[in-house]
């Protein structure tokens, strides 16, 4: 990794809202990220297969508005609005658990664009308590910082080594960081800290495979 964890999350900006709705929690994670890239190129590394795979996963299904998408090994769906170079809204499920996807782009100059994700779903009180944004944030930063990696010249992080990262001293920094990150974003979205300080170590654990304290 070529920068500090702390200089690469910090290149994100996140919000998190929650609310209870049938003993179940409604949330919403937003994570917002500029790209030194053009707003056509950023466009094509998020909707264009091929590219996909050197940052994400493999992908299979009709990538088009109305197709269905599967990512190997991971979350599939429904492609419900697909409005080039700014608009992509999805399904995002995994199992019997389903959310929605919007990535939204804008161009701030020739050279620059700003992605901001909105990852829209409920889950179980517990589950919330327990993991709190972490629980899908921390892998939303990874994702992020994936798709940073792939656009620069020499990438130190690909989809080859990926998993290794995690596991490695480095890793493991970043997802504590980020879970510290999705903390401080949820307590200013109102959650109670102490309950954040417990989600944030469950989630941090959880990625690192260690045991939450």
């Amino acid at each position: 990794m070529n920068d500090p964890a702390h200089e690469i999350l910090g290149a994100v900006t996140r919000s998190v809202t929650a609310r209870e709705e049938n003993g179940r929690t409604s949330f919403v994670i937003v994570a917002t990220r500029r790209y030194a890239t053009d707003l056509a190129d950023l466009w094509d590394a998020l909707t264009n297969a091929a590219r996909l795979e050197q940052w994400f996963l493999p992908v299979s299904g009709a990538l088009k508005e109305g197709g269905n998408f599967q990512f190997e090994g991971n979350a599939g769906g429904e492609i419900r609005k697909c409005e080039a170079p700014g608009h992509l809204l999805v399904t995002w499920g995994m199992g019997d658990d389903a959310s929605l996807l919007d990535l939204k782009l804008t161009a701030l100059d020739a050279d620059r664009t700003e992605l901001t994700l909105e990852h829209t779903g409920d889950v179980a009180q517990e589950f919330w308590q327990q993991y709190g944004p972490g629980a899908v944030g921390i892998g939303w930063d990874m994702a992020l910082f994936g798709l940073a990696e792939h656009l620069t010249p020499d990438p130190a992080v690909t989809p080859a080594n990926a998993e290794q990262w995690m596991l490695s001293d480095e890793g493991k920094d970043f997802s504590r960081q980020s879970a510290a990150a999705w903390r401080s974003a949820s307590v200013a979205g109102g959650a109670d800290p102490d309950a954040a300080d417990r989600a944030a170590a469950g989630a941090a654990a959880f990625y690192t495979g260690e045991t939450a304290p």
